[in-house]
């Protein structure tokens, strides 16, 4: 981790998009904390997207869940969700710069988010940055059980379809886990950052998104055993 910012020094959205392409990203002491730290790990947490693990009782509940999933429609939504206080964290690190920061890559086109509707209730979801073929994941959140999982698989089967070969999550969990999500360290993060970047782009918006659960199944699926 690097040191704490000089609040007066201006962090642009193309700032942004060029410290993720040097493997570092923010993150804020508190959402009252109006400065922020950069980011670099010694281990990065990272989801092989051809190895990925679907685990069978969220197969599923992908295939028979009357939850919708729709993409780039509610960023103001996804953020509020991610930043909400939940059991066993009463503060989060996503503070207004933040906020205004991944809003303006939202508008450009960098930002993208994942969503998961009851209706018209937004229950849950992910967001994350797009740069080359590397996908930054950034922070996810779910209201009803498995939410954020089922963003994620959506979110998986849209960067295979699109040509991405790396899902960068920054720090691994037991709920990352699951999915086949390892540890790297910052070395081995570099080499694959390099290669992503130097891949040609992914296209976030190349698959459906009236795509059936089946489909988005069978895509992860067929990614792992390739």
């Amino acid at each position: 981790m690097t040191s704490r910012d000089d609040i007066m020094i201006e962090i642009t959205p193309q700032v942004l998009l060029k410290a993720y392409s040097c493997g570092i990203f923010p993150m804020a002491e508190s959402a009252d904390d109006p400065a922020l730290y950069w980011i670099e790990p010694q281990q990065r947490g990272i989801l092989p997207l051809d190895t990925m693990h679907i685990p069978r009782r969220l197969a599923r509940t992908v295939r028979t869940t009357t939850l919708q999933v729709k993409v780039d429609t509610e960023f103001e939504g996804v953020i509020d969700g991610c930043a909400a206080a939940r059991p066993g964290r009463r503060s989060t690190w996503i503070n207004g710069r933040i906020r205004a920061l991944y809003r303006e890559l939202f508008v450009q086109g960098h930002c993208h988010t994942v969503e998961v509707w009851d209706g018209d209730r937004l229950v849950g979801g992910l967001y994350g940055v797009a740069v080359g073929a590397a996908f930054f994941g950034e922070s996810m959140f779910s209201t009803e059980r498995d939410a954020s999982k089922i963003a994620l698989i959506y979110l998986a089967a849209r960067l295979i379809h699109g040509g991405f070969v790396l899902l960068d999550t920054q720090f691994v969990t037991d709920h990352l886990r699951q999915f086949g999500t390892i540890e790297i360290d910052r070395d081995e993060f570099h080499r694959r950052l390099d290669l992503a970047l130097k891949h040609s782009a992914g296209d976030f918006n190349a698959f459906p998104t009236d795509a059936a659960p089946e489909q988005v199944l069978a895509l992860v699926e067929r990614a792992a055993t390739a």
